[in-house]
């Protein structure tokens, strides 16, 4: 009873429009209640969900990519993407998808790509003669690159959702192929509709432009180098990094860019702030809930229901793909890794998956979340940049969809995709 008074408690509050956090939260005060644990084990298992040290790594992770976004790194970023990708068929796709690969690499955030990366090449397409829809979809697929090409602070949030399985370090490497992978397969698909609609292409600018605009760029990048280095080297906790890297990104934006200004290090400051509280919450309701459905034994009850259906390792991880992808459409991504991972990780594992792999399939299961409708807040967003309704979007998305979820079949099913990297730096 305690387990459907939990789940009805919070589908009802998703229903009827309450945050997600708020609704996680009041199930479990309403089954603990119920169970006589007490209301004072949902506060304690609630803090307890914020008290790991990595998790101070989020607010500088999120305070870098604010710094980027406002302080001019994305146009930078966007001149060396024209420069070097922008002479082929649909150059200008060529150059939004290469933009968010460089830009989600310093962001980790899909909704700060496209808002940033959208704002400034949407436009622009649509005066050179792309179709609006074509250029949200564009914009909106490629941005989920940067959610699993690190710095990514949702792999922190499922390195604390997964415990000592994995590290951040491990979920850094084995997020690089996968991210750039996810980049190539959504270009392969801009390309054969620019050469069916017989989008434009620019004339190659010259090698000089390619050398003046990489060396205006790459300062901007080694934000995410720093970040990314210094973790791996072993040099800097990963909180530590991220200290580094916003400091960084700080001094690189006010005195070297000049690019700065007193109202755009106020905006970086409150949406920092916003992003982290929002967060935080997520995870400590997230962790009560997580809680119960333990004390419940919902994942030992899952798994005996997967392997009820049935026993081949192929057809059980396709139903968690599926599983994982339907939940992504309705709900947020921090909460979703945080309840899902103590689910699902076990029964990977048990399949003999790594749990670095599960959790950059997980990552691209709920980006693709991101993009799909009911809650869909990339695509939203997106159209909200290129002014245009969700209905005309999503009736051209699916072949970029197509491309992402090939991209997902390769991370799922082929293990080196995402460890080869960890494995060569483990040497």
């Amino acid at each position: 009873m305690g387990l459907l008074i939990l789940l009805g408690v919070f589908g009802a509050g998703v229903v009827i429009g309450l945050p997600v956090a708020f609704a996680m939260g009041i199930a479990a005060a309403s089954a603990m209640w119920y169970d006589s644990f007490g209301l004072l084990t949902t506060f304690q298992q609630a803090t307890a969900g914020i008290t790991a040290k990595s998790l101070l790594a989020i607010p500088f992770f999120v305070f870098a990519g604010e710094l980027m976004l406002h302080g001019g790194i994305a146009t930078r970023l966007v001149k060396l993407a024209q420069a070097l990708v922008g002479h082929f068929k649909g150059g200008l796709a060529m150059v939004n998808i290469f933009s968010s690969m460089l830009f989600g690499g310093i962001s980790g955030s899909a909704v700060a790509d496209i808002s940033a990366l959208g704002s400034i090449l949407v436009p622009v397409m649509k005066e050179r003669g792309y179709r609006p829809d074509f250029a949200v979809n564009v914009t909106v697929t490629s941005s989920i690159a940067g959610i699993v090409i690190p710095p990514s602070h949702n792999m922190i949030i499922y390195v604390v959702a997964a415990g000592s399985g994995v590290t951040v370090s491990k979920m850094f490497l084995a997020g690089v192929i996968p991210g750039v992978m996810m980049c190539i397969c959504i270009a392969i698909a801009a390309y054969i509709l620019s050469i069916k609609h017989n989008y434009p292409a620019d004339p190659f600018p010259g090698w000089n432009t390619v050398r003046s605009t990489a060396f205006d760029a790459i300062p901007g990048f080694f934000t995410a180098v720093i970040i990314v280095g210094g973790t791996l080297s072993g040099w800097f906790t990963v909180t530590e990094s991220g200290a580094f890297g916003a400091i960084y990104a700080l001094l690189l934006t006010k005195f070297y860019y000049k690019s700065l200004s007193l109202d755009s290090f106020k905006r970086s400051v409150v949406g920092t702030v916003r992003t982290t509280s929002m967060v935080m919450v997520l995870i400590a309701f997230a962790k009560s809930f997580a809680y119960l459905l333990a004390i419940y034994s919902v994942p030992e009850l899952l798994s005996s229901a997967l392997i009820t259906i049935s026993d081949n390792p192929i057809i059980i991880l396709l139903m968690i793909n599926l599983i994982l992808l339907m939940l992504g459409m309705i709900m947020d991504m921090a909460a979703l890794i945080l309840i899902c991972t103590p689910i699902f990780l076990p029964i990977a594992v048990g399949l003999g998956m790594d749990p670095a792999q599960f959790g950059i399939m997980m990552l691209v299961n709920l980006g693709l979340g991101l993009c799909t409708p009911p809650v869909g807040t990339c695509l939203f967003v997106g159209c909200a940049v290129g002014k245009i309704k969700i209905e005309s979007a999503l009736k051209s998305i699916w072949p970029f969809y197509l491309a992402l979820l090939g991209a997902l079949v390769l991370v799922t099913f082929i293990p080196a995709v995402s460890l080869w990297l960890p494995a060569v730096f483990a040497k």
